[in-house]
């Protein structure tokens, strides 16, 4: 289909990859996208002694840790602490971690293990380790939102995407500032792909997005993202507020989800080979075209 031919028509505006959940993401220019969403995205977790997952719901330190892919090397940053390198590669014995309801086989990081759980603890003030994910043992999206066995997925809450509109952004931020808030932008939201040119909120209204240029292929909202106290922690400081939940709830709250508020919709990759390692590239710039959906 030529642009024309779309009811909404967008540009990448951004790709975020957050490898570790609940840590810094990466704004990156290009980014694999696979059936379990960007290549890289939360497929290193940390978790507490019995495997339970941790956030910045309770750790709001968390988002200071800032991750660096290199060729060879995930690398850890944090205020204050020196460098931690770790193979990209490494992995060790089989162990269990729960991502909400989800408990499911991951993998340590042998030898790493120790030096990556002594870094962490330090930097979170609690005892804490680092596991990956295991690609041998799949995980599945929710059934409800999804067809079964359609959407693989790491370590993320639920689903391989996170897509929202810049426009949704502005509009937001221009509700902040009539009540005297700062400004804020695209992170608190911790989406994979921020989208240019559509109106405020079209993430909502669109059936799919097809990548242009990309036969076949298409992302479909699939799930509004419904919205923790995450947004409201500035990750930057990792210091939290109230503003932006308070504002979000007054305009934010949808019926689909029984009056939860949201802000972006969690996305499954359609069109991609169901074979191992299917991937196609994104950039920063892509044409984005969808058809809105009213119901």
């Amino acid at each position: 289909m030529d642009e024309l031919d779309y009811d909404v028509a967008g540009q990448i505006d951004q790709l975020w990859i957050f490898p570790i959940k609940s840590c810094a993401g990466i704004s990156v220019p290009q980014a694999r996208l696979m059936r379990h969403g960007l290549q890289w995205d939360r497929h290193w977790m940390v978790v507490d002694a019995d495997g339970e997952f941790l956030t910045q719901r309770s750790h709001p330190r968390m988002v200071l840790i800032r991750p660096e892919i290199t060729e060879e090397h995930l690398v850890l940053h944090a205020p204050g602490h020196s460098a931690l390198q770790i193979p990209l590669l490494a992995q060790g014995q089989a162990c269990k971690a729960t991502v909400w309801s989800d408990t499911v086989q991951a993998r340590d990081l042998g030898e790493w293990a120790l030096p990556a759980q002594q870094w962490l603890s330090k930097v979170l003030e609690a005892d804490c380790r680092l596991v990956r994910f295991d690609p041998a043992q799949p995980r599945q999206a929710s059934d409800r939102w999804v067809k079964k066995g359609d959407a693989p997925v790491h370590f993320a809450d639920g689903y391989p995407l996170l897509i929202l509109s810049q426009a949704a952004v502005d509009d937001l931020n221009q509700r902040l500032a009539r009540n005297g808030a700062a400004a804020v932008d695209a992170r608190r939201f911790r989406p994979n792909i921020v989208i240019s040119g559509l109106e405020a909120h079209d993430e909502d209204r669109v059936e799919q997005l097809d990548l242009l240029g990309q036969s076949g292929l298409s992302l479909r909202p699939c799930k509004p993202c419904t919205r923790c106290p995450i947004p409201d922690i500035d990750p930057d400081t990792a210091i939290p507020g109230d503003a932006v939940g308070n504002e979000i709830f007054q305009y934010r709250q949808d019926p689909r989800m029984d009056g939860a508020i949201t802000f972006g919709m969690n996305a499954v990759v359609q069109g991609l080979p169901q074979e191992a390692g299917a991937s196609v590239l994104l950039t920063v710039g892509q044409r984005l075209g969808g058809q809105l959906c009213f119901e």
